[in-house]
Parts: structure tokens; sequence; C-alpha cells
């Protein structure tokens, strides 16, 4: 839908409810050297306190934020 200056959407990852999607990545090093080669800033690479997986995120073209999360199987 397409309305003149619509409200920005509430889409912080730790915001209550469904906000972002997450995948399962083999090797979350190589998938953000590829997106920062195609010009996609990613935040920092961070540890899951209670899995010890590294995770990050970046957004795509409307902003709104997608989830890379390592396997570690």
């Amino acid at each position: 839908f397409s309305f003149p200056n619509p409200p920005q959407r509430v889409t912080n990852p730790e915001a209550c409810g469904l906000r972002h999607l997450a995948f399962k990545v083999d090797n979350i090093d190589e998938c953000v050297a590829y997106l920062l080669e195609k010009g996609i800033s990613c935040e920092p690479i961070r540890v899951d306190e209670l899995t010890g997986v590294k995770y990050t995120f970046f957004r795509d073209p409307d902003y709104l934020p997608i989830e890379l999360y390592e396997n570690n199987y």
C-alpha cells in the first residue's frame, strides 16, 4: 500500500512481536564479507549468550532487519 508520509514501523529485532526474519548460515564471516562486497552494511557480529552462536543483522531496502545466525551443528 502506498500512503503519503507513512509512519515508521517499529523494526528493531528486540521489539515485541514478529519484527524480522532470520536465516541460518554455515559461515557468518563469509556471509558478512559477501554482503559488504555488495555495499550492504551489517551490524557488528555478536555472540548469543545462551548458545554461544554468532549472529548479526542487516537491513533490507525497506529498512527492515534481517538476521544471520551461524549454524554451529
